[in-house]
């Protein structure tokens, strides 16, 4: 329904506040764009978010209105110049963005993003030539209960398991927060796109490296370059002497007859 409460949100039985993650976004007082904060759940777990007025704003007794995604929640609670409500996450329907919006001569929001972790991966593509091997991590600040590897063959997005040849790919876990994927004896099929999959109690979060496959002639392309522009410098030096020199001998030959003729 529209009207979501705290309540709707907290298991039965009581809670131990030692066991609450506590989240404040402090607000200036000044309208402009919501501040957002990115808070990462990765299991069950019961959490507070509040958003507290700085002490030297001018806005004094607001409206506070609370939402999840588009629906408000009521019940919230307040102290002095801070609200804030209590959620308790049991699966995945519980994640996603959470809002406070305070209303008084001008209008302030925060906006807490409840999301599964995030896969640390790397940005830039990584760079290898044939028949080298690739190795590719993915780390997160959290332990997932399993990884998974994939590569992108077309548009789909196939899954690297046991049943590949072991020769090709080899996984491990280096840590229990990292996977490692190593390629060998690449070639140029190879390169694309692959994916690392963490999966949480709570869902999956994906990361995305870019694998890069180069000719072995590919570092001798500039050195090529650089001796075929010096062998026409020297072709043209060459020609253009030869020229000159066939040039001067037929002035000489042409003066030696116009003397014979004179004779």
């Amino acid at each position: 329904g529209p009207d979501v409460t705290t309540q709707d949100l907290k298991p039965a039985g009581k809670e131990n506040p030692s066991n609450v993650s506590v989240y404040e976004i402090v607000l200036s007082g000044v309208s402009g764009s919501p501040l957002e904060r990115n808070i990462s759940v990765a299991s069950p777990t019961k959490v507070e978010l509040s958003c507290k007025l700085d002490k030297n704003s001018q806005i004094k007794n607001p409206q506070v209105t609370w939402k999840k995604g588009s629906d408000t929640i009521s019940h919230t609670t307040k102290s002095e110049n801070s609200w804030s409500i209590q959620v308790t996450i049991l699966d995945s329907s519980q994640l996603g963005s959470y809002s406070c919006i305070l209303k008084g001569k001008q209008e302030i929001s925060a906006v807490f993003h409840l999301q599964v972790p995030k896969i640390e991966g790397k940005d830039k593509p990584i760079i290898t030539y044939e028949g080298d091997a690739a190795v590719m991590v993915c780390k997160t600040d959290y332990i997932p209960i399993a990884w998974t590897w994939y590569m992108t063959n077309g548009s789909k997005q196939v899954a690297i398991n046991d049943s590949m040849p072991a020769k090709k790919y080899v996984i491990n876990r280096q840590s229990a927060n990292a996977t490692r994927l190593k390629v060998l004896q690449l070639t140029k099929e190879d390169g694309g796109l692959y994916w690392c999959e963490a999966t949480f109690q709570l869902g999956k979060s994906k990361g995305k490296l870019e694998l890069k496959v180069l000719s072995i002639m590919a570092p001798l392309k500039p050195f090529v370059a650089i001796v075929a522009e010096v062998v026409i410098f020297v072709t043209t030096i060459f020609l253009y002497e030869w020229y000159s020199k066939k040039k001067e001998k037929r002035a000489g030959d042409e003066r030696e007859f116009d003397q014979i003729e004179r004779l």
